[in-house]
């Protein structure tokens, strides 16, 4: 990865050529983005981020001050992609949010510069069609915009933190300056080759909130419905059962055993954007991936559509300590929730009356769930080119 870097850094930033119609010569403004990504970015062409279909019953969007453009999110993917942006050229977003895994990773803790994350990288799946605004696991970055440099200066992740001998985030911005086709994109976007913090943080929102799933079999069958709670002519029967227990609230006894509804997963998620709501508490999950002792500050959660790919197959272990492994596993921990010590920040939710719900799951409901939330993914946000590495191979 250094080589590419010192490579762009030598490269002339124009280029000229004889011009056949006046015989003057002609300077190209693209002459490095396009030595640089040759077919994968055309700026005469640029891959439609902006206009894509979005369905009616989808009306949940937060690009409020920073709506997505072509030519921005243009910029963004090659951000998201290029490992230029880590102190060593060997760490991008991407290595921690792949396309293969919905935009997650496989392994529990991905691999930084200076050591692993925190925490499970989260899916970066509609990402724009979350009512929760905040992001990170705990909430910390109050806008996505906020959220996109701070992995940058992380010192285990993308090292520019400006401490334990790293360089601070100038160094990335007067690194960037030294690369052509960076110029020529910022120009592109901005009408200016200045780079700043803020530029960077618009062009990486633009290009995460792009990335959409609307291709699922539970998409199919909510076009052909009036609302959640009919039955999708899609679907089989276990399917709509699973949907029906997600919906429906439970309804429990003084002591927090469900006597009767449902299972109330949409008290949490709700449909069809199935994000997080605003304000919940802590899930139960309290665990640290390094170290010892008990995290409470964990309330967010991404959407739980594409949890799987089509086949099956979880898109990388779930929770922010990546500690599940399954389905099952997930739906498990919420039929029956110990409220452990130390964990004052419960979501109310999950403790009703006070005390642990205890959900008392049969195998047919855990199996249904199960059915319904394998409905929730999609099959082009995996191959998309436009959410591809724009860097040749």
């Amino acid at each position: 990865m250094k080589l590419r870097y010192l490579s762009f850094v030598l490269l002339p930033a124009l280029w000229s050529c004889s011009s056949s119609d006046s015989g003057s010569n002609y300077i190209d403004p693209y002459a490095n983005v396009k030595v640089t990504f040759g077919t994968t970015i055309d700026v005469d062409n640029l891959a439609n981020y902006a206009n894509q279909n979005i369905p009616s019953y989808i009306t949940k969007d937060n690009t409020t001050g920073n709506p997505i453009t072509n030519k921005g999110a243009t910029l963004g993917r090659v951000l998201f992609y290029d490992k230029n942006l880590s102190a060593t050229n060997t760490v991008s977003y991407a290595t921690c949010h792949q396309q293969a895994n919905a935009f997650s990773d496989a392994n529990v803790a991905s691999i930084g510069v200076n050591g692993t994350t925190g925490r499970h990288a989260m899916r970066l799946i509609n990402t724009r069609f979350a009512v929760e605004n905040k992001f990170f696991w705990d909430e910390r970055a109050a806008t996505l915009e906020l959220q996109t440099t701070q992995p940058i200066q992380n010192h285990s992740e993308m090292g520019f933190s400006g401490t334990s001998g790293d360089e601070g985030f100038s160094g990335l911005v007067t690194k960037l300056n030294q690369i052509a086709y960076y110029k020529e994109l910022f120009k592109f976007v901005y009408g200016s080759e200045e780079i700043t913090e803020n530029k960077i943080q618009l062009a990486l929102a633009q290009f995460i909130r792009s990335i959409q799933s609307f291709d699922s079999k539970y998409d199919t069958g909510r076009a052909q419905v009036a609302n959640d709670g009919q039955l999708f002519p899609n679907f089989t029967a276990q399917e709509n059962q699973g949907k029906n227990l997600f919906l429906s609230p439970p309804v429990f006894d003084a002591t927090g055993n469900r006597i009767a509804g449902g299972v109330g997963c949409a008290g949490c998620h709700a449909a069809p954007e199935f994000d997080i709501a605003p304000n919940s508490g802590n899930n139960g999950i309290i665990g640290v991936l390094n170290g010892t002792g008990i995290d409470i500050t964990n309330t967010r959660a991404p959407s739980l559509r594409d949890l799987v790919k089509l086949d099956g197959t979880l898109n990388g272990p779930l929770m922010h300590t990546g500690f599940f492994t399954s389905l099952q596993m997930a739906i498990g921990h919420y039929g029956t929730i110990n409220i452990a010590p130390g964990n004052t920040n419960l979501d109310p939710k999950l403790r009703p009356n006070g005390f642990g719900q205890q959900l008392h799951f049969t195998a047919a409901e855990i199996n249904s769930l199960i059915a319904f939330l394998k409905t929730l993914s999609g099959s082009n946000v995996y191959t998309d080119a436009k959410w591809g590495n724009p860097f040749p191979n």
